[in-house]
């Protein structure tokens, strides 16, 4: 998994940066390195699990900086600040908008490969949720818009004929429709199709 895992090291002192990257390289990770947040920033997004360690203070962008950059680009990568100049307010700050860690030099090197293995499942996950919610995405719009409506009722819990009665249309023509968009998708039983209704956040029909 680390093969297929980047760390993204963010910090203007060359002789950490180096000392950092032997250690993570040593580990089995993959690496980028960047000598300044605006660096980083102007370099291709990468499209595999990854997460950013970054130093709070730097010249130019600092990391608190770069953090709320990269939020307002919508790019959800797991920080793990790490700062010489540690303080509870700036942790406090850092942690509330969204990072993961934050160590402060020196700090134990297993620490820091602790919180990189963190964040990194952290962004597994999270990718596999996004791209389940795109695939779901994906299926809900091959509905008709019928079928949407039908799909609406039913995971409202109401009966094939309550769904007929309600759409003005036959009890059959409501089965024929139900088929459908448990085929499409991809649901196995009404809970699970009640689940991904929950998950597009699908709402309730007009009484």
């Amino acid at each position: 998994m680390k093969k297929e895992s980047l760390v993204i090291l963010v910090d203007d002192d060359p002789s950490f940066r180096r000392s950092t990257e032997r250690l993570l390289r040593t580990a089995g990770y993959q690496i980028q390195s960047f000598a300044s947040a605006l660096e980083f920033l102007r370099s291709p997004r990468p499209d595999v699990p990854a997460c950013l360690v970054s130093d709070v203070r730097m010249p130019g962008l600092n990391g608190l900086d770069l953090q709320r950059e990269l939020a307002r680009a919508g790019w959800q990568i797991p920080i793990i600040f790490i700062t010489g100049h540690g303080d509870v307010p700036t942790s406090v700050r850092a942690m509330k908008a969204g990072a993961v860690d934050f160590l402060s030099k020196p700090f134990r090197e297993r620490d820091l490969l602790d919180a990189i293995e963190n964040a990194l499942e952290r962004n597994r996950v999270a990718r596999e949720q996004r791209a389940r919610l795109a695939e779901l995405r994906g299926n809900y719009e091959s509905l008709t818009p019928r079928e949407r409506e039908v799909m609406a009722h039913v995971v409202s819990g109401m009966l094939n004929k309550q769904i007929g009665a309600k759409l003005n249309t036959v009890e059959k023509t409501v089965k024929f429709h139900r088929g459908h968009i448990m085929e499409k998708m991809g649901a196995s039983s009404l809970a699970e199709l009640v689940r991904m209704a929950a998950a597009l956040e699908i709402p309730r029909p007009m009484a």
